[in-house]
């Protein structure tokens, strides 16, 4: 009924939203009545009587819809709850263009032909293209993402929190569906992983619909109905069928993306162009089994379909994750914070608030312990007490470290698609294979290592791996496999990218490094020297420019950006019979165990983990090389001295090396000794930033807040190790 506090628009809008809730939860294949649908339709078209004349006419067309079911209290038939979803995003656009005083727009092709188009099998002779679609033979994935039709992003009334909450599931929702279609597209009849993309298009599309958003949700419902067609056995998985289904992904993904800018206040109010029209006339075509274009036909926007890319299975999300969510059914916006399967989803800000606050207690707790008043205090129940709250901060310390540590599943899963869309590019067979999918890390680095892993998996894909006649006449498989593994040794975690392409020839990359001038013919580098050299800027093997790599402004960017997270990445490869690239990552970038040393009246913190060894050196240990500088045999291999005291600045320190102690600093296959006073101890730290007044030094990757309360700053092992030798001796 017509409310007597709402006008007749804001009646119908509050009427179609309750209408689209219903719509997300009647099961097709299920018993319970579709009554609560049917009374709701009734007052919906008692509510639009003074709406204009098309608007009338698809309510009616709704109240034949559910009034044609055999049976008051029957429930409705896949066909009708088919055309119903057709129906309800094609209304609220009418309505909303009503409600904004522009008068509604002349209806599409309504349901009779279109919709049950659209629901058919493949057998059906039904055509269901719109006459503003491209045509449904056209390569869905190669569809320009900024064609088609504008779509407003954020409606009238969006509540800010639930916009937030949409845009978070939304995204897990659609890497979930990109996963598991990577997967039917090596097994389409895997009909586990074909339920589990089902249902996470069926929960996009209720949540849009909750959300009012007409346009992706009448998107979600045609690749859906793919979907639907596949698990009844009418529709195959085939490359056009995967293709379309990602193409929409991506569409939903941008969509999804434009709307979480906008409600952080990024562009609000703008619409952006998406070829919605052009997705789902692809899929129609797909439904009633339309054949494939003659390549001559293929418009010029549109790529030419690639060679098929063997990718491995990608072991789908559990189906747990994306179960129709409570938030489609009843008052998200209320709610900040999403449980499920014992998960809840808490803002990082929070949660980095809260590192911070243990990193903070756990200083305070040493210097507490260190007090000057409290070393001469004799009391057993005083120690007692301060033993206890060492051990608590300690566990609570590692419990808060723990919140940030994620498996990088979630990263290497999106490598799958990665590979697949390169191997039509390079016209290549590739393979790629994971492991250790469950290897956990901070998440800070999670994020920050995706750049890395894509570019050098594309670089392994354009340059490493042969084409297929290459690979055959080499004795080897046609299909190159690239493999991204992960795993946890020495208190580090390890991330190798393995492929077995036809490898780096250290004798070529000599050459080239020296017509660049980056060493002299004559310096004494081994092959593990050599290979890095590849990390130089500028510095790049390939005999031509692609559109994925070879301008060699890559790999350097690769490293630095790896030692900005204090890591290391080393290289070894087999001419002919491929390459490893290992990255090494600290377990997190919020505290770490370092090494106290003290240089004058200075102390610093170096992490222990870039220490190799330390020892006191004898008399005769440390030589002078020409060009080279001071230099120090370690074990039968010559290596450069830094005298930490000359480069900082620092007076009072030692300068006969036998009075101090020098520490073999290492990142990656380099190393470099390093002179300090002395060893102070051992202690696990908080990392503090510098802020803007040191971002020009290199010496430095943090400061800490030692014991006592004084502040250290901890030392950049690679920084120091990479050091130029006439950098070193000018300091």
């Amino acid at each position: 009924m017509q409310s007597d506090r709402q006008s007749p628009i804001d009646d119908a809008r509050r009427l179609l939203r309750l209408v689209s809730l219903e719509l997300a939860f009647v099961d097709p294949h299920g018993t319970k009545p579709a009554e609560a649908l049917r009374a709701l339709v009734v007052d919906l078209e008692a509510a639009l009587v003074a709406a204009p004349a098309a608007i009338r006419q698809m309510s009616a067309e709704a109240r034949g819809l559910v009034e044609a079911a055999p049976g008051v209290a029957a429930t409705l038939t896949s066909d009708t709850l088919a055309r119903l979803h057709d129906w309800q995003p094609r209304i609220e656009e009418e309505v909303i263009a009503w409600s904004r005083a522009a008068g509604p727009r002349e209806p599409r092709a309504t349901a009779p032909a279109a919709i049950a188009a659209a629901t058919a099998g493949p057998s059906s002779p039904v055509p269901s293209v719109n006459a503003s679609s491209p045509p449904a033979t056209q390569a869905a994935s190669s569809l320009p993402m900024d064609a088609g039709q504008p779509c407003a992003v954020l409606p009238p009334d969006a509540d800010g929190e639930l916009v937030r909450l949409f845009c978070a599931e939304s995204q897990d929702l659609l890497e979930d569906i990109e996963q598991g279609v990577l997967v039917l597209e090596e097994r389409p009849q895997d009909k586990d992983t074909l339920a589990t993309v089902f249902r996470a298009f069926h929960t996009f599309k209720g949540n849009a619909s909750v959300m009012k958003l007409a346009v992706v949700q009448r998107l979600a419902h045609e690749l859906e109905s793919l979907l639907d067609a596949a698990r009844r056995g009418t529709l195959l998985l085939d490359r056009r069928a995967i293709d379309t289904i990602l193409a929409g992904s991506d569409v939903l993904r941008r969509f999804v993306a434009e709307m979480a800018g906008q409600i952080e206040g990024h562009g609000v109010g703008r619409s952006i162009c998406l070829p919605v029209d052009a997705v789902i006339g692809v899929a129609r075509g797909l439904l009633v089994g339309s054949p494939a274009p003659p390549s001559a036909d293929t418009p010029p926007t549109m790529a030419a379909p690639s060679p098929p890319a063997a990718v491995a299975p990608v072991e789908p999300a559990a189906p747990a994750a994306v179960e129709p969510s409570p938030t489609v059914g009843a008052e998200p916006a209320s709610a900040p914070a999403q449980a499920a399967a014992g998960l809840i989803r808490v803002d990082t800000a929070k949660l980095d608030g809260l590192i911070d606050l243990v990193g903070e207690l756990v200083i305070a707790q040493s210097m507490v312990m260190q007090h000057t008043d409290l070393q001469g205090v004799g009391s057993e129940a005083l120690a007692r007490s301060l033993g206890q709250l060492r051990g608590i901060s300690s566990e609570l310390q590692r419990t808060a470290l723990a919140l940030r540590m994620v498996p990088v599943r979630g990263t290497f899963q999106k490598m799958a698609r990665l590979v697949r869309d390169l191997a039509g590019q390079v016209g290549k067979e590739l393979k790629l294979v994971l492991e250790g999918e469950e290897t956990e890390l901070d998440r800070t680095l999670v994020e920050e290592i995706g750049d890395p892993l894509v570019h050098m998996i594309r670089n392994a894909a354009d340059h490493g791996i042969e084409t297929p006649a290459e690979r055959l006449a080499a004795g080897k498989p046609a299909a190159g496999t690239i493999t991204l593994r992960a795993f946890h040794k020495g208190g580090m975690v390890f991330i190798q990218i393995e492929d077995d392409g036809r490898g780096l020839s250290a004798g070529r990359i000599r050459a080239k490094a020296v017509e660049r001038g980056l060493i002299q013919p004559h310096d004494p580098l081994d092959d593990r020297g050599v290979l890095g050299l590849i990390f130089e800027p500028g510095f790049s093997l390939a005999s031509q420019v692609t559109d994925l790599s070879g301008r060699g402004v890559g790999m350097d960017v690769v490293r630095r950006n790896i030692e900005r997270l204090r890591g290391t990445i080393d290289i070894e490869s087999t001419e002919g019979g491929g390459t490893v690239f290992t990255i090494g990552l600290p377990l997190t970038l919020a505290i770490i165990e370092g090494l106290l040393v003290q240089v004058g009246g200075q102390r610093f913190v170096v992490p222990t983990l870039a220490v190799r060894e330390s020892f006191r050196p004898p008399a005769g240990a440390v030589t002078t090389v020409q060009g080279r500088g001071e230099m120090v045999s370690v074990r039968g291999r010559l290596l450069p001295l830094l005298r930490l005291a000359k480069r900082l600045g620092i007076p009072d320190a030692a300068t006969d090396v036998t009075d101090g102690i020098v520490m073999v600093l290492e990142a990656g296959a380099d190393c470099r000794c390093v002179l300090v006073d002395a060893l102070v101890g051992k202690q696990e730290v908080v990392i503090k930033g510098l802020g803007e007044t040191f971002r020009d030094q290199h010496d430095f990757a943090g400061a800490a807040i030692l014991g006592d309360g004084r502040v250290g700053l901890i030392l950049d092992a690679a920084a120091l190790v990479r050091l130029k030798t006439r950098q070193t001796e000018a300091a």
